[in-house]
């Protein structure tokens, strides 16, 4: 059994998906502000579920994936950040590499959250995976998380295909 791992920082807890997280996370991936710049289209409670075991999957096959995040002070769910291989039909490929994504619940938006939380969770891949390459993926439209991948160190190092024109990034 994989071992996963809950992380602490100043504002956020990053800690395992727990079945009681499936109302948030199916709120969060339906969403449309949220899904806007990811797939564009909000996801059925169907997909939200499919989504959330995939996160669990991810741990196990992989020994890294998603982290909810939980506001210390509230103790909400306000999202999920983490890595993922997700063997994307896209080139230049970045299968191989941990790729980073984050989604937030509106109401957490524009509060550095996503870069208080990937800072985290960046520490703990680089601990775990040493000189393992990490990457994302990033709508040219969505500012925000250009702002946010540049914060953490992510370099542009291609512009390409994937549902829509997208921006490939590398640390």
């Amino acid at each position: 059994m994989i071992d996963i791992p809950t992380l602490e920082t100043e504002r956020l807890t990053l800690r395992p998906h727990r079945l009681d997280d499936f109302e948030a996370h199916a709120a969060l991936w339906a969403d449309e502000e949220v899904v806007r710049f990811i797939t564009g289209v909000p996801s059925t409670r169907e997909q939200s579920w499919s989504r959330m075991l995939r996160l669990a999957g991810m741990w196990h096959h992989m020994g890294f994936g998603f982290l909810a995040m939980v506001e210390k002070e509230s103790r909400q769910f306000i999202g999920e950040a983490g890595f993922l291989e997700a063997r994307r039909e896209m080139e230049p490929s970045i299968e191989g590499t941990m790729e980073v994504g984050w989604a937030l619940m509106p109401t957490a938006q524009g509060r550095g959250y996503a870069t208080e939380a990937l800072a985290a969770l960046i520490g703990w891949a680089e601990a775990h995976f040493p000189g393992k390459a990490m990457s994302c993926i990033i709508s040219p439209d969505n500012v925000a998380s250009l702002r946010v991948a540049a914060k953490l160190g992510f370099r542009e190092t291609a512009r390409t295909q994937y549902n829509g024109d997208v921006i490939q990034f590398t640390r």
